[in-house]
C-alpha cells in the first residue's frame, strides 16, 4: 500500500500525528511532503502551488490514497494536478481557524481570519472523507463555517456542510513510549507542589492567565515549583517575562529550588520531568486536543485545566477550574485547586488522575486502519 501524506503547516503536533502514523503502519509506504510552521498566511494560501510546481513528480507517483493535513489547500492542489482527484483522499483536521482566538497584542500584525477559514471549507469539500481530534474541533469548526455561510451575499449552495456531519473522531495517538516510561520519583518534599506548564510561548496559551494564577499562589504562601518547559519563539509574551521576575524572587524567599524553565529537546529528559511532576497545568485559550495535557497525564501527572475547549471531553469536573470572563474568578478557580491538592499532597493524598489509554497508539490502530481500509475500497484510477 502507497500513501501520500501532505502537511501543508507542520507543527509540532502535526508532527507528532504523522510520526504515529508511520510508527502504526509500517507495512503502508509513506511519501511525506511537508511544509515548516512559519509565515503562516502564505504557507496556508501558497502550499497548493509550492508543492504543484516544485513536487510534480512526487505528487504523481501512483498512490493508493492520499492523507493531507486541513491546512492544505486541496480544491487548488487538485486542479494544478489533476491525477490527485482520481485517488481516494482523507483529510485530517488538527485545528480550526473559526476557533483560533485573536491576539490581544495591539502590535501585533492583524491577520485575515476569513480566507484561511474559507479555504478550509472548500479543502473540506473535495474530502471523500474528514476526520477531526476531537468532537469539539468538529463542533465549532461547523458553527464557525455555518455563521460565515450567513455573511455571503448571495448564491450560497444548501447542504455544504453535511460532509461535516458525516466525519470522523479520530485523536492524535499519544505514543507508545509515554506508557512504557518508569515513572520518576516524585519529589519526596511533600510540602512543596511540582507543577508543569508545557505549552507553547504563545498568546493563545494564556500566559497572562498564567501569570495572575502564579502571583495568586505566592501571595498566598502556597509553596510550589513550577516547570516552564513550552516551545519557545524569537518572541516572548510580556506576561512569561515578568513570570520569569516573580518566581526568581518567590524561589529567594521561601528557599525552594527553582523548576526547570527549559525548553527540553530531548524526549527522555522531558517525560522524565513530566514523570516526577504532580500537576500538569493548562490556561489555554485555544486547544482543540491538548496534546501537552494528554502526556502529561499519561505520564502521572494529575491536569488541571479550564471548563471549557475540548477539555470536559477527557476530564471530569475534578480536573477542571471554572473559567469565565471575569479574569479574577477564573484566577481564584484555579488557585483554589492548586492549593487543595498542595494540601492533599501534603497529607500523602492522591491527586485525581486521568485514564488516557484510550489516546495510545494501540488503542486507536484499529480505528485508523479501518479509515485507510475505507478509503481504498473506493475506485481509484492509475496513471
Amino acid at each position: 500500500m502507497r500513501a501520500l501524506l501532505l502537511s501543508a503547516y507542520d507543527a509540532q503536533s502535526h508532527r507528532a500525528w504523522r510520526n504515529n502514523l508511520k510508527l502504526m503502519f509500517p507495512a503502508i509506504a509513506w511519501k511525506e511532503l511537508t511544509l515548516p510552521a512559519r509565515h503562516f498566511p502564505w504557507r496556508v494560501r501558497g502550499n497548493s502551488v509550492t508543492w504543484a510546481f516544485n513536487h510534480r513528480d512526487a505528487l504523481t507517483d501512483n498512490y493508493d490514497f492520499l492523507l493531507s493535513t486541513s491546512m492544505s489547500d486541496l480544491s487548488a492542489l487538485r486542479g494544478f494536478v489533476p491525477q490527485l482527484s482520481q485517488i481516494p483522499n482523507i483529510v485530517y483536521y488538527h485545528e480550526n481557524q473559526f476557533a483560533y482566538p485573536d491576539n490581544p497584542n495591539p502590535n501585533a500584525k492583524a491577520i485575515n481570519r476569513v480566507e484561511p477559514q474559507i479555504l478550509s471549507l472548500y479543502t473540506a469539500l473535495c474530502a471523500d472523507q474528514l476526520v477531526f481530534n476531537s468532537a469539539y474541533n468538529r463542533d465549532s469548526f461547523r458553527q464557525g463555517a455555518q455563521a460565515l455561510l450567513k455573511k455571503l451575499p448571495d448564491y450560497v449552495p444548501n447542504g455544504l456542510l453535511e460532509c461535516v456531519d458525516k466525519a470522523l473522531i479520530l485523536p492524535v495517538p499519544l505514543c507508545e513510549e509515554v506508557y512504557t516510561t518508569t515513572s520518576a520519583q516524585r519529589n519526596a518534599d511533600r510540602s512543596v507542589l511540582e507543577i508543569v506548564w508545557n505549552h507553547r510561548w504563545e498568546y493563545d496559551k494564556g500566559p497572562d492567565l498564567l501569570l495572575a494564577i502564579v502571583q495568586q499562589l505566592a501571595q498566598r504562601n502556597t509553596r510550589f515549583r513550577l516547570h516552564l518547559l513550552g516551545q519557545r519563539f524569537r518572541f516572548t509574551p510580556d506576561a512569561m517575562t515578568q513570570l520569569q521576575s516573580i518566581l526568581h524572587q518567590y524561589y529567594a524567599d521561601t528557599g525552594i529550588s527553582p523548576g526547570i524553565d527549559a525548553y527540553l529537546e530531548n524526549e527522555s529528559d522531558y517525560h522524565h520531568c513530566l514523570a516526577s511532576a504532580d500537576v500538569a497545568l493548562s490556561t489555554a485559550d485555544h486547544d482543540f486536543q491538548g496534546l501537552s495535557v494528554l502526556e502529561a497525564a499519561a505520564l502521572g501527572c494529575a491536569p488541571l485545566a479550564p471548563n471549557r475547549l475540548v477539555y470536559p471531553e477527557y476530564l471530569s469536573e475534578r480536573n477542571c477550574y471554572r473559567h469565565s470572563s471575569d479574569l479574577d474568578s477564573t484566577v481564584n478557580s484555579a488557585v483554589s485547586v492548586l492549593q487543595d491538592w498542595a494540601t492533599r499532597k501534603n497529607n500523602s493524598q492522591a491527586l485525581p488522575g486521568v485514564d488516557t489509554q484510550r489516546f495510545r497508539q494501540s488503542q486507536l490502530r484499529q480505528s485508523y486502519a479501518a479509515l485507510f481500509e475505507s478509503a481504498l475500497s473506493k475506485p481509484k484510477c492509475r496513471k
